[in-house]
């Protein structure tokens, strides 16, 4: 309960970020907890990898394909509205998950997880601008990326030991009480929806068109295991005509769902664009990074496990200052700021590693987390301030749909490039001094994609500074 004696406004605010703080934390959480728990399931189920698979693929298309629409819909019907209802959803789909009694049974609620926490990623970080003021919105958006930056690092680690202490189920039912939790906070502290300025109507063709594209887009990534066949080159080209199909409908309708004069607005499409990225990247991480552990540095899975939570614990020592920094500095040098440190620690790390193993990787890892955080909040600040209030949820819903591009990004291409650096699909027996080479050929890329992302923030810097 929250202390009585402090000032109502106060207290409603403090309740309203912890429920949203905590949906976006479950959200990101959900995207990366079952990754884990893969090799349990093809046992459990026996089923083979590639359907197990689809645990982590349908929660990921299923937010990724949604995530615009819903934040359009709460727009229009009620953000507050939609993100209780996303938590219900998702709460509800963590249980079913956990009592799954079959694969495709898990699959399927899986999805509709997926559904629920689209809902979560794009709502919460829209209420920003109407729960604290102006002068805090880069401290608060520190500690939604906080948030979102510990579940997506924190998945593997703790999936491992809820698995070894309770078994698979609990890597689901562990959401629900959280879930419940979040939708109190809410349901009590967040504003009642307002009734909506104008008369728009919800654009279902271009939603539509939208989903086919992203979906395909997503499938591309994924289907093959790595390799390029006629079914990625058909699933992409699916997804450049989806995507012309959308552009042109929004271009002559009505009621967009996405305003093309939103486009137009300084350093969005560059903002958007670095977010993918800097998702790839960090993805690289939790990709490589365990293979890398165990295969070269020889380390035990209670030992991984420990490293990769040095992730997420930086992130929480560190997220509340990069979002003062960018309240005192401004969003645009920040994200400059953020990016060069994330360069240099994506650089450091294959030749840190190579010089003093464990702690050469540990350290990078310490310089890469804090870059992250600090373009996060940046970022972030600067697509949400001064958006419209109709605007809110579906350029919130951009801003987490190319955050879940580039996660699919990093773990598919990026994947790709660090199995054909080490010569071999079989990474779990690939020899050490192979992977080894694999990731530092992955990291420097990353970097170099990192450099990119800087390219385009200093770009936007120079033409509208923040």
């Amino acid at each position: 309960m929250l202390d009585a004696n402090i000032p109502t406004a106060d207290r409603n605010r403090v309740g309203a970020l912890a429920g949203l703080s905590l949906a976006i934390l479950l959200s990101s959480l959900g995207t990366s907890i079952a990754n884990v728990a893969l090799p349990t399931l093809a046992q459990h189920f026996a089923a083979p990898f590639p359907h197990v698979q689809w645990v982590v693929l349908a929660y990921l298309l299923a937010s990724t394909v949604l995530i615009a629409g819903i934040g359009r819909l709460g727009d229009l019907f009620g953000r507050r509205r939609l993100l209780l209802a996303g938590l219900a959803v998702f709460s509800a789909a963590s249980l079913l998950a956990g009592l799954s009694p079959s694969l495709p049974f898990l699959i399927v609620v899986r999805a509709i997880q997926g559904a629920g926490a689209a809902a979560m990623m794009a709502l919460a970080m829209a209420f920003v601008s109407e729960t604290v003021p102006k002068e805090r919105i880069g401290s608060t958006m520190g500690l939604l990326g906080t948030m979102s930056a510990v579940g997506t690092a924190l998945g593997p680690s703790l999936g491992g030991l809820l698995i070894s202490a309770f078994g698979w189920p609990s890597i689901f039912l562990v959401a629900v009480p959280f879930g419940i939790v979040a939708f109190g906070l809410v349901w009590h502290f967040l504003p009642a929806d307002r009734k909506a300025a104008t008369a728009a109507r919800f654009d279902l063709v271009g939603a539509t068109l939208l989903a086919i594209s992203l979906a395909a887009y997503a499938l591309a990534m994924t289907a093959g295991g790595g390799r390029i066949g006629l079914v990625n080159a058909a699933l992409v080209a699916t997804a450049i005509i989806g995507a012309i199909l959308f552009v042109v409908r929004q271009s002559r309708t009505v009621f967009p769902l996405i305003r093309p004069a939103a486009f137009r607005r300084p350093g969005f499409p560059a903002s958007l664009a670095a977010n993918i990225l800097v998702a790839t990247v960090i993805m690289v991480t939790l990709v490589v990074g365990p293979f890398y552990l165990s295969r070269t540095l020889g380390l035990g899975p209670a030992e991984v496990g420990f490293v990769l939570a040095i992730g997420p614990v930086v992130s929480v020592l560190t997220g509340m200052l990069a979002g003062r920094l960018v309240d005192r500095f401004g969003a645009a040098p920040m994200v400059a700021a953020g990016l060069a440190t994330m360069a240099a620690g994506a650089a450091g790390l294959p030749v840190l590693s190579a010089l003093f193993g464990l702690p050469g990787y540990i350290a990078a890892i310490v310089v890469l987390t804090p870059g992250y955080q600090l373009f996060q909040a940046a970022n972030n600040a600067a697509v949400m301030t001064g958006i419209a209030a109709d605007e809110r949820g579906v350029i919130s819903g951009l801003l987490n749909l190319s955050r879940n591009l580039g996660l699919i990004t990093g773990a598919s291409l990026m994947g790709a490039i660090f199995a054909a650096a080490t010569g071999t699909r079989d990474l779990a027996g690939a020899d050490p001094a192979a992977v080894a080479f694999g990731m530092q050929v992955t990291f420097t890329v990353a970097a170099a994609l990192l450099i990119v992302a800087l390219g385009l923030s200093l770009r936007r810097f120079r033409r509208a500074p923040a």
